[in-house]
């Protein structure tokens, strides 16, 4: 704990220790190497708490930890995965406060006649019990709704041009951004982060030149670590001159020789910017519902484990530790399941055929 300096009495000493409290925490998290953002994050959960509940840490009760989720949920319809994230941050700060050795403790029933104590447990907040707590209607596109989705984006830079209107650049960069964020399985993070120079050669793959694979940078972290790095294989033979249509657009049009996806002020182009036109284009070309941008990525897995590849390398390139992650963006085709059992079917009339033969 922050040495408190106790000559003068703080106007309102609730507000101030609370405040001290934060401070503290913030202290701890940081001494654990987490990221500043999610220090940043955990910190607005724990003041949200406060302002909803009008409680302070040493107030706190199962009671008011059970109004407060109850209300959020029936206000705000928020997902297991978010309400069980707030839940971890709140009962994380409740275990640093109420640790006897931070000192917090003893100052609290000094000042209040009231101590900070643990209030989270197993029996009143939400349990990660699966792996995939996501939306189950989140989809892969089908092969013919992604091309269709392709074509589309490439017709509206061609319509943007045609009418005279400003934009036309823009909506290049992101067409093309759709398409390597398939063609390597790339989150929009990992994807607005690319760098030209990210590029290299695959000694194993010539054919695809000096964009025989990407090194992604900025994979999405472990807790308390930094963003994990991973190559990625080159895999559609379309793919190199999307990559270098892409980079001579950046050179040329906005004067950024490093940046893959730059905006006009030679920034990352932000994630709102791609999401915004991917929902337009979704929404334009009435695509069913279940798409989103991280469908690109379902995609990508989806296609090659359909195509054929080997599980572990589609595993290894998408940067899943578990193959019971991979399995969970899979989503095969009808076709591909109709296709698979029937030559399951056939290969065991074969075998069944073979076998009778034998006994004659």
């Amino acid at each position: 704990m922050d040495h408190v300096v106790k000559l003068v009495r703080p106007l309102d000493p609730a507000e101030h220790y609370f405040r001290e409290m934060l401070s503290g925490w913030t202290n701890q998290q940081m001494a654990r190497n987490l990221n500043t953002s999610t220090i940043e994050s955990r910190s607005s959960i724990v003041q949200r708490f406060v302002l909803s509940t009008e409680t302070y840490p040493w107030e706190w009760t199962p009671k008011v930890v059970d109004e407060y989720f109850s209300d959020l949920r029936a206000e705000n319809q928020l997902q297991r995965s978010t309400i069980r994230s707030y839940q971890g941050a709140l009962r994380a700060f409740c275990s640093y406060v109420s640790e006897p050795s931070n000192g917090w403790v003893d100052l609290c029933i000094e000042e209040f006649n009231d101590h900070p104590t643990q209030v989270f447990f197993d029996w009143n907040t939400a349990q990660h019990v699966q792996d995939y707590e996501g939306s189950p209607t989140k989809r892969a596109f089908t092969k013919t709704e992604l091309q269709d989705f392709f074509d589309y984006a490439d017709d509206q830079v061609d319509r943007i041009l045609r009418n005279g209107h400003k934009g036309a650049i823009a909506a290049y960069r992101d067409s093309m951004a759709f398409k390597i964020a398939y063609s390597y399985g790339l989150r929009v993070n990992e994807l607005r982060h690319l760098r030209q120079e990210d590029f290299s050669r695959n000694p194993h793959a010539r054919e695809f030149g000096r964009f025989g694979q990407l090194n992604v940078l900025h994979g999405k972290a472990s807790r308390g670590s930094s963003p994990k790095r991973r190559g990625v294989f080159t895999v559609f033979s379309w793919t190199p001159d999307i990559v270098e249509d892409t980079i001579g657009l950046a050179g040329d049009k906005y004067g950024e020789r490093s940046l893959l996806f730059p905006t006009e002020r030679g920034t990352f182009v932000s994630s709102s910017v791609l999401w915004r036109r991917f929902r337009l284009y979704c929404d334009e070309l009435e695509l069913p519902p279940g798409l989103d941008f991280h469908s690109f990525r379902r995609s990508y897995i989806t296609h090659l484990i359909e195509d054929g590849w080997d599980p572990l390398f589609v595993q290894k390139q998408v940067g899943h530790e578990y193959a019971s992650t991979t399995a969970i963006y899979t989503c095969v085709s009808s076709d591909f399941r109709t296709r698979t059992l029937r030559s399951a079917l056939n290969d065991t009339i074969v075998r069944s055929s073979d076998r009778k033969n034998n006994l004659q």
